[in-house]
């Protein structure tokens, strides 16, 4: 599995999860979601992502 598929499967995973906890929880979990949302969206003007980074740390999604 490539790192980008990995990067794509936390991300959906975490708006789902932050969804949930604003709608069973409480409202201001919301803000999570917007974090994830803010993130992505500078994630794909300047390239930077900090799941990646820990992901090749740990030498997840590297192609053998």
């Amino acid at each position: 599995m490539s790192i980008n598929q990995i990067v794509m499967i936390v991300a959906g995973f975490m708006v789902l999860l932050s969804v949930a906890l604003t709608h069973f929880v409480h409202p201001n979990w919301m803000w999570f979601t917007v974090f994830i949302g803010a993130n992505m969206f500078q994630s794909g003007f300047t390239g930077f992502c900090p799941l990646v980074i820990v992901l090749k740390k740990l030498g997840i999604g590297q192609e053998a």
